[in-house]
């Protein structure tokens, strides 16, 4: 609606459009509750206030004053706080882009102090990876912060990023449960505690389709070359994930990284020049690869997690094109039309069908 009026969309405009929708919705909420008996009481984030910064359309919390909160709940009323929105220093309503409303939420309970942060989604859980590509998958009782961030990064949808960033950077605990099943004690996101650590060695296979693959061929092997070749991407606002450079021969390396599947163009073009500029031999990429990761807190404590995953994906005859690992992930990107026997492989492999 708002490209129909005006092609670029003013961001201030913008915020104060979107945000109308979950001013009705909580209003409506409000008005459900109080014909059921309940006392209840609605608020925008300016009424809260959620005070953020001034960046329209992705703004940061910078503060909650909960007091009003506060005080209603002392009286028994039940609060529904509008989320996705807040206010800048200059009373300008501000929305908080992607995942705003999971954010909000974790923001509200680590201002309130609370125990935890429930969060309903279509989901009863956290999974050991996507039900759908593997049936025997397990919902997760519990899973730490830092694993879910990693399942979340590396494809997981049940939770935004920044949510889970939230709640870890504030000790607030957080829930998934599922909107339609009442039963459920869904998933805790949690502290790691070395019980954890010892428990379980892999949480779960988290996989992207969304990456392309890039290799600049014949790069100078010289100091600050990395730099000619992914500045431009990063100044025009591309996020890279995987790199890996060779080992150098006669002074000239290849040189490969990965970037999300809409960016992959936009890549290409930007790297003409600066392959050029570097004189490379020229450019080899690809958009049809997947990324598969097992995470897990446990690999701190074990060895040969490493071993176990290439050892299963050569089995299935899975060719490896690029490896990146941290603490608790090992991430392997292959050819896109083995990534369901991949993750079905590497689910068996680590007992992960097994009950916990």
């Amino acid at each position: 609606l708002a490209k129909e009026v005006q092609a670029h969309p003013e961001p201030r405009e913008l915020d104060v459009m979107v945000s109308t929708g979950e001013q009705v919705t909580i209003a409506l909420l409000s008005m459900a509750l109080v014909e059921l008996g309940l006392k209840a009481r609605s608020y925008t984030g300016a009424q809260v206030k959620i005070l953020t910064d001034s960046a329209h359309t992705k703004a940061r919390i910078l503060s909650i004053d909960e007091q009003r909160i506060r005080s209603d709940l002392a009286e028994g009323c039940v609060v529904v706080v509008a989320g996705f929105q807040g206010v800048d220093d200059e009373g300008n309503i501000t929305t908080l882009g992607r995942g705003g409303s999971d954010t909000t939420g974790v923001a509200l309970a680590a201002a309130l102090k609370a125990d935890e942060c429930q969060i309903y989604t279509d989901v009863d859980g956290v999974y050991t990876t996507d039900p759908r590509i593997v049936p025997e998958a397990r919902r997760m009782t519990k899973i730490t912060f830092e694993e879910m961030l990693e399942m979340a990064s590396l494809g997981s949808k049940v939770l935004q990023i920044r949510s889970v960033e939230f709640a870890g950077k504030y000790n607030v605990q957080l829930r998934v449960l599922s909107s339609f099943e009442e039963e459920s004690e869904g998933t805790l996101i949690t502290f790691e505690d070395n019980r954890m650590m010892e428990h379980a060695v892999i949480s779960g296979i988290a996989f992207n389709r969304d990456e392309a693959k890039i290799t600049i061929l014949g790069v100078p092997d010289r100091p600050g070359i990395a730099y000619q070749i992914l500045g431009p991407i990063g100044d025009a606002n591309v996020d890279v994930d995987m790199i890996v450079q060779n080992v150098g021969h006669d002074g000239l390396t290849d040189f490969s990284f990965t970037v999300h599947r809409n960016d992959y163009q936009k890549t290409l073009k930007i790297l003409e020049p600066a392959v050029k500029h570097i004189q490379a031999r020229g450019i080899v990429s690809g958009d049809k690869i997947a990324k598969v990761s097992a995470v897990g807190v446990g690999m701190r404590s074990h060895a040969g997690i490493a071993s176990t995953m290439f050892r299963t994906l050569a089995e299935e005859g899975i060719n490896i094109e690029m490896i990146s690992t941290s603490e608790i992930k090992i991430s392997v990107v292959i050819d896109e039309k083995y990534m369901e026997l991949a993750v079905r492989a590497l689910h068996k492999a680590f007992n992960l069908d097994q009950p916990a």
